[in-house]
């Protein structure tokens, strides 16, 4: 017992030396030079021109070691935005809680930020629940390593000596596929809740797990989300969405209590019959979308998600005698109204998912005056994917769903012909229409007529 205590007492007067970071050769850390964003090299040359340093950090650095090709490049320097902004022809300073640098190259944004001290009671303006609102202060190298929220997002990659930085033994995590935070999790995710959200997608994108202390306090502080400014909020879900493992990412927020405050409905979804089934079809189709570099529509994505609700009660009305489009309207209000209440949806977005499903109703009219109509509608195409979704979910006709399909995709002088035989096929289904009868004209008396003017 003695020997014990002798030994803490001496590490307390003669600490162990602080490791510093590793530096990792190209051997190990595998990053081929030419996949870095040429314009992203071109800032960290001029920074380094300046005398300053600079380094591609973050997600870039991770997906790149990992095989991933990364959506965007981040730089990290100790330059100041007012430093920063002169060496550039298009660059302007943004922020308000982070003030950095959008270095511009035509379509390409570099998105350039300086190194910033680690978060602590002194240096940042906190809400009542811990949550960081105001946080400017610059630091060193390796405080903003310290700040920075997973090991594996703590890698800086210096594209000049193509070495990486690593503070935290990131690499180290990001080959064994664990997501682990920096620091105390309890602390660090109520300085941010969105953290929480990010830890599950990192797990799902890499196929990692996440370690036992960050995951521990994760159930506990989920409530927290609720106090995140809903343009955020938004913006980490749709990340979520639409980083290729969009399932795995729902089905562990289920499982960590983290969809109560995001998206309130998935339970109930899920609880309808073909509801999860659905869903999985859906964001299968989307996974496969983001792995080939097509983009990805956030209406249609919310349509699929919630779409089973909608459908649900669209059917209920429509059995207790309700007009078939009215009660779709009123299925689809109180769907997003129930979803807005925790994560309102924008609403640029709103109007597109509500075009979307109100044209499903429509799919069923064979006039060809409807259809031509339907066919100037700007979400015409998206409303027809959606067709064909609920026609692989076994919902619709699918022969009728690849008449749409090809109606969509034929060319305008095509179209005619294919509406007049669609019409011929199917004009039994068409509703019966109500010859106008045109009233009879009036006589006029000869007294009323005019002086001058005889009747006619």
């Amino acid at each position: 017992m003695l020997p014990q205590t002798i030994k803490k007492f001496v590490t307390r007067l003669f600490p162990a030396p602080r490791r510093g970071p590793e530096r990792l050769p190209v051997e190990k850390h595998g990053i081929d030079r030419r996949h870095v964003s040429r314009h992203a090299i071109k800032v960290c040359e001029v920074l380094r021109q300046h005398g300053f340093e600079a380094y591609v950090v973050g997600g870039a650095v991770r997906d790149l070691i990992v095989g991933l090709q990364p959506k965007d490049f981040d730089v990290a320097t100790n330059a100041t935005p007012e430093q920063i902004k002169p060496l550039f022809r298009r660059a302007r300073i943004i922020g308000r809680r982070f003030r950095l640098v959008h270095v511009v190259f035509g379509p390409e944004i570099i998105e350039t930020a300086t190194f910033r001290a680690a978060s602590t009671p002194g240096n940042g303006h906190t809400d009542e629940h811990g949550r960081i609102l105001r946080d400017n202060e610059y630091g060193t190298h390796e405080e903003d390593a310290a700040r920075r929220d997973f090991t594996l997002n703590a890698l800086y990659y210096d594209p000049i000596s193509q070495e990486v930085i690593d503070f935290h033994r990131g690499v180290a995590d990001l080959k064994n596929r664990v997501v682990r935070m920096i620091g105390d999790p309890e602390q660090r995710y109520r300085e941010d809740p969105v953290r929480m959200l990010r830890a599950v997608r990192f797990a799902s994108k890499l196929s990692a797990t996440i370690e036992p202390a960050t995951l521990a306090p994760i159930r506990k502080l989920a409530p927290l989300i609720e106090h995140v400014p809903a343009s955020r909020l938004f913006d980490e879900t749709l990340k979520l969405l639409t980083c290729g493992h969009a399932m795995d990412c729902l089905r562990k927020l289920r499982e960590v209590g983290l969809h109560q405050d995001l998206m309130p409905l998935l339970d109930v979804v899920f609880n309808v019959p073909e509801g999860e089934a659905f869903v999985d079809l859906a964001l299968a189709r989307t996974d496969t979308r983001v792995r080939t570099g097509k983009p990805v529509s956030p209406s249609f994505l919310f349509a699929a998600l919630l779409w089973k609700l909608v459908n649900q009660r669209w059917q209920a009305l429509v059995e207790a005698g309700g007009h078939a489009t009215q009660s779709l309207l009123e299925a689809a209000d109180s769907v997003l109204d129930e979803q807005a209440r925790k994560m309102a949806i924008q609403r640029r977005f709103i109007a597109d998912i509500r075009e979307i499903w109100f044209m499903q109703a429509r799919f069923e009219r064979v006039s060809a005056k409807a259809i031509w109509r339907m066919l100037e509608q700007p979400r015409f195409r998206a409303a027809v994917d959606f067709l064909q979704l609920r026609a692989e979910a076994r919902e619709v006709d699918s022969v009728m769903a690849q008449w749409w399909m090809d109606l969509a995709n034929a060319e305008h002088d095509e179209r005619g012909p294919m509406i007049e035989s669609y019409q011929a096929q199917h004009r039994d289904r068409a509703p019966a229409l109500r010859k106008r009868r045109r009233r009879p004209r009036r006589r006029r008396s000869s007294s009323a007529t005019p002086a001058g003017n005889p009747a006619q």
